[in-house]
C-alpha cells in the first residue's frame, strides 16, 4: 500500500474521531449547564442527551453512567485549574487572579459548587473524590505558604495548613456568593483580599 493510499484511509477515521470528540464535548457542556441549574439529582441522562442533540444510546457510548459523566465534569474543572494555575509561583499573585476563572468558565464554577453541596453526605457518589480534592487543594496552598516562608517572603509564625483552609474557604464562599449575585465586582474583591494577605503574610507583621 502506498503512503497516499494509507493517508486516504486515515482521513475518514480521523474525521470520525473528531466528530466523536466534538459530540463528547457537547454532552459535557450541556451536563455542566443542566447540573448547575437543576442539580445532579434533578438532571437525567435523557435530558442531557435531548439537549445535546444525541440519542440516549449515543450518550452512553461516551459515558456509561451518570456517575461517570459527573466525574468527567469534575475532570473538566480540574483540567481548567491545571491549565491556568501556577503552582510554583507566588500564592498572593495567584489569589489575585482567581476572579479570572469565574469569567473564563462560569459554567464550571456553577456546576462544581452544586456538586459540592449535593455530595456533602458521606454516602453521596462524589463525596470521596470531592473530599480528597479539598484535602489536596489545602496541601497545595499550604506548600506554597511554606515555600514563601522558607524564601523569607512570608512571616514564619503563620500555621500554613490553617491559613490554607482559611484561603480556600474564602474562595469557595466567593464562588457561592457570586452565583447568587453575579453583580459582585470579583476582580476588586480578590484584589483586595490578595492585598490583605500580602500585609498579613509580610515578615514583621503582627500576629
Amino acid at each position: 500500500m502506498s503512503a497516499l493510499d494509507a493517508s486516504a484511509q486515515r482521513r475518514p477515521y480521523d474525521t470520525l474521531l473528531a466528530k466523536g470528540e466534538d459530540r463528547r464535548q457537547r454532552i459535557l457542556a450541556v451536563a455542566e449547564r443542566l447540573v448547575a441549574r437543576n442539580g445532579w439529582r434533578n438532571t437525567s441522562l435523557a435530558q442531557i442527551a435531548k439537549e445535546a442533540g444525541v440519542t440516549p444510546a449515543g450518550l452512553l457510548h461516551h459515558f456509561e453512567s451518570k456517575e461517570q459523566l459527573l466525574n468527567a465534569v469534575l475532570d473538566a474543572r480540574d483540567a481548567d485549574d491545571d491549565a491556568h494555575a501556577d503552582r510554583s509561583g507566588d500564592l498572593i499573585t495567584e489569589i489575585g487572579r482567581v476572579a479570572e476563572r469565574f469569567n473564563r468558565a462560569p459554567e464550571l464554577v456553577g456546576t462544581f459548587t452544586v456538586l459540592l453541596v449535593e455530595n456533602i453526605a458521606p454516602d453521596a457518589p462524589l463525596h470521596d473524590r470531592l473530599l480528597n480534592r479539598q484535602r489536596a487543594a489545602v496541601e497545595i496552598v499550604a506548600d506554597l505558604i511554606r515555600r514563601g516562608q522558607q524564601a523569607g517572603r512570608y512571616r514564619t509564625d503563620l500555621d500554613a495548613a490553617t491559613k490554607a483552609v482559611e484561603i480556600l474557604a474564602f474562595v469557595n464562599g466567593m464562588e457561592t456568593s457570586w452565583l447568587l449575585d453575579p453583580s459582585i465586582p470579583l476582580t476588586e474583591v480578590f484584589k483586595g483580599y490578595a492585598e490583605m494577605l500580602a500585609r498579613d503574610f509580610a515578615p514583621g507583621a503582627s500576629a
